[in-house]
């Protein structure tokens, strides 16, 4: 299938799925989500995938929601509308594993992204925030309840309520992320943790994964 935002690849029984809005920091539309939900939706039933890759670019892995396409909705017409609700629900269950790949920014809706994840493996040169406060509004992805899983309540609170970003040094040692790479080899040491999952049953990594959450 051919996407309009995303870049996707299936090799040794890897999916890298790449966000790909380069004029606009893959910053999350409305296209991009549905992409990504019908991508993730696919892997998840092809027996050619084991394990799911997702990332952006070196800049950026998502720098948030697209606010342009969001300036004209009122609270109502988001809470109606259940903004990007349904793409949420269908990439959380998917049931393989998926990898997070972030280099750069990784803001907002972006960070409720890559914390969809199974887990995040950080460039370092990235850069987490749920900023949404600084633009009026509550981050809606999710973020308020799995970033403070992830870091805690404090963390959580000092991030949502000042907007404040943190980097890969922090965000690894709050629990964020699993691990940092240097960010040239960012997308092979994913594919290498991908490779290490494929080697074992997927059905164990599925039953895993279901009981971790």
């Amino acid at each position: 299938m051919a996407y309009e935002t995303l870049i996707v690849e299936i090799e040794d029984y890897v999916a890298l799925i790449r966000l790909n809005r380069p004029d606009a920091m893959n910053a999350l539309n409305a296209t991009l989500m549905r992409e990504l939900a019908a991508a993730m939706t696919a892997a998840e039933a092809n027996d050619k995938v084991r394990c799911i890759v997702l990332t952006g670019s070196e800049k950026a892995f998502a720098a948030g929601a697209d606010v342009r396409e969001m300036a004209g909705k009122s609270f109502i017409d988001v809470f109606f509308d259940d903004l990007f609700a349904p793409e949420v629900a269908a990439i959380a269950r998917v049931r393989k594993p998926i990898i997070a790949a972030v280099s750069g920014y990784c803001l907002g809706g972006g960070c409720e992204l890559a914390m969809l994840c199974d887990f995040i493996i950080a460039a370092d040169n990235a850069k987490f925030g749920q900023p949404e406060i600084n633009l009026g509004i509550v981050a809606g992805l999710g973020g308020t309840q799995r970033l403070t899983r992830a870091v805690g309540k404090s963390k959580s609170m000092d991030m949502h309520l000042s907007g404040r970003f943190m980097d890969a040094a922090e965000a690894e040692r709050c629990g964020l992320v699993s691990r940092i790479v240097p960010a040239k080899a960012l997308i092979e040491e994913a594919l290498k943790s991908a490779a290490k999952i494929v080697e074992k049953s997927t059905v164990t990594a599925m039953i895993v994964k279901e009981c971790v959450n």
